[in-house]
């Protein structure tokens, strides 16, 4: 075990925020603080604050610890990198211990220095790194925000197909044949109210096709990314890019989630005792990642429409008594263990 205290001459803790970063230097082997200041968080004030580090520490064994190293603190991350400066992401600091001593950056700062004095250098927290990972969180990201605003759009349009005479069948949602004729129509030769309802109907339906085009291509780099990250996974029965990608982002890294039965806890499937008196049975938990969750019950749905094994699993649980929802329960949690290993199988 190799302390920070034997590793690191000093310590320098960084307490981010948008506009300015707050440093706290201090020596590793008695904790005194050595020097504070703040730098502006752009590409300059990053460069003064690398070369402030060096100044103050005489360009000896440093270690940053960084809150928010995913966030306000990627910049500085990426550059005392570049210079060579190990970084270590901390938590902010809790609130109890602001209680006696109260709070500013320079107290949050000089806390970030000290949570990591003492510790075992394997097993600091290391940051993030900028890589296919985070892609794939950004474009996961930007799907739920693509999807969010073609349905919003969707029912914008149904809403005034159903209110004003358009000239078409509006009994039932508009399906995309009815949204792409819709975005051809040509309204130049309207007049009145009813040129501006068509050249909104309009408005809306070619915004829709184009949602629908950057979900395909989204889609697409999914596929791609969770390919590269873990290789095979999408051939597994019910993952698909999404719901792959999904998994990849929720699991992370090895060494990130300790056992498959964290991995349930994390996405909430681990089911919970609900038993009283002479019933005896659980429940789901309403707590942890509601995307992991959401993406093991499409696979568990997925496999009891279309996999063999799984129609006669569900047969023979529900021949013994099972509620459909029981089964389901069932078989998120195995999906969820079988998800796990082959996760550690196929990630580096």
């Amino acid at each position: 075990m190799v302390l920070v205290t034997d590793q690191f001459e000093y310590v320098v803790g960084i307490d981010t925020h948008a506009r300015t970063h707050t440093y706290c230097l201090i020596r590793a082997q008695d904790g005194a603080v050595i020097s504070t200041a703040t730098f502006p968080t752009s590409s300059a004030g990053n460069a003064r604050a690398v070369n402030w580090i060096g100044r103050r520490s005489q360009h000896t064994a440093v270690l940053a610890a960084a809150e928010g190293t995913s966030s306000y603190g990627s910049s500085i991350t990426a550059a005392l990198g570049a210079a060579g400066i190990t970084v270590a992401e901390v938590r902010p600091a809790a609130r109890s211990t602001h209680a006696h001593s109260g709070k500013s950056d320079v107290l949050d700062a000089e806390a970030a220095a000290r949570s990591v004095l003492g510790r075992d250098t394997a097993v600091l927290c290391q940051p993030r790194q900028a890589g296919s990972r985070t892609a794939l969180r950004v474009l996961l990201a930007a799907r739920a925000q693509l999807d969010h605003h073609r349905t919003a759009n969707r029912n914008a349009l149904n809403a005034l197909a159903r209110s004003v005479d358009l000239g078409i069948d509006a009994r039932k949602p508009l399906n995309d044949a009815q949204i792409k004729t819709i975005s051809a129509w040509r309204t130049s030769g309207d007049n009145g109210p009813a040129r501006i309802f068509r050249t909104e109907a309009k408005r809306l339906a070619r915004a829709i096709l184009e949602h629908i085009e950057q979900l395909k291509v989204n889609h697409l780099l999914l596929a791609e990314l969770t390919e590269e990250l873990a290789p095979g996974l999408q051939q597994i029965s019910g993952v698909g890019p999404v719901t792959g990608a999904i998994l990849v982002t929720a699991y992370s890294h090895r060494g990130r989630v300790r056992s498959e039965a964290a991995f349930a806890a994390l996405g909430g499937i681990a089911p919970l005792p609900a038993s009283s008196g002479n019933t005896t049975r659980h429940r789901l938990s309403r707590s942890g990642d509601r995307q992991l969750n959401r993406a093991v019950d499409t696979i568990v749905r997925t496999r009891m429409s279309y996999d063999e094994a799984t129609r006669e699993y569900v047969s023979r649980r529900r021949a013994e008594g099972r509620t459909p929802r029981e089964v389901r329960r069932c078989l998120r949690r195995y999906v969820c263990r079988a998800m796990f290993r082959e996760l550690q199988t196929r990630m580096a």
